[in-house]
Parts: structure tokens; C-alpha cells; sequence
């Protein structure tokens, strides 16, 4: 079993609230669930224009959930361009 796990820091310039960050944050995670991964957001809970999500994605190849992880970090460059400041995935094993 392959456990990886994509962490990632977002920047929401048009955030002018929590209750607009939040917003922009549910569409992202319901987008991004379909790539089959467990999601949330693990920093950056009181500032309006930053987030951190952590995902995790399971497999029996490192190379099919490294695919699955990069295409979700493609995702957000596609749907929110500008979003993405820093993504990183590590390893579990």
C-alpha cells in the first residue's frame, strides 16, 4: 500500500471575507474529490486570503497515485489559475 500526500498553499486575492474564502473553498473540494482523494484544510483557518489543504490519496502503485496527485494539483492551476503558491507531496509508506 501507497499512502501519498499533497499539501498545498492557496492564495485567495479576491477573498474579501472568511465566508468568501470558505465559498471558494467548497467549490475547489467538491471539484476535487473526483480524483478520489480525502481533503481538508489543515492551515491558514483565520486568514481570509491564504488557505492550506492537505490530500491524501491511496494506492497500490506509487506511480498511479502520483499521477492521481499531480492531477490534482493540475486541477487547481486549470479551474482557479493564480490560486496555487507552493504544493508538495510526501510520501507514507
Amino acid at each position: 500500500m501507497i499512502v501519498g500526500a499533497l499539501s498545498v498553499d492557496l492564495h485567495l486575492a479576491g477573498a474579501n471575507s472568511l465566508k468568501d474564502k470558505r465559498a471558494v473553498l467548497r467549490r475547489l473540494k467538491d471539484r476535487l474529490r473526483r480524483h478520489n482523494i480525502a481533503i481538508a484544510e489543515v492551515t491558514h483557518h483565520d486568514l481570509r486570503q491564504r488557505a492550506g489543504l492537505g490530500m491524501v490519496a491511496i494506492g497500490v502503485d506509487q506511480e498511479i497515485v502520483e499521477r492521481t496527485l499531480t492531477g490534482v494539483v493540475a486541477e487547481i492551476e486549470r479551474v482557479e489559475p493564480g490560486l496555487l503558491l507552493r504544493s508538495e507531496i510526501q510520501w507514507l509508506t
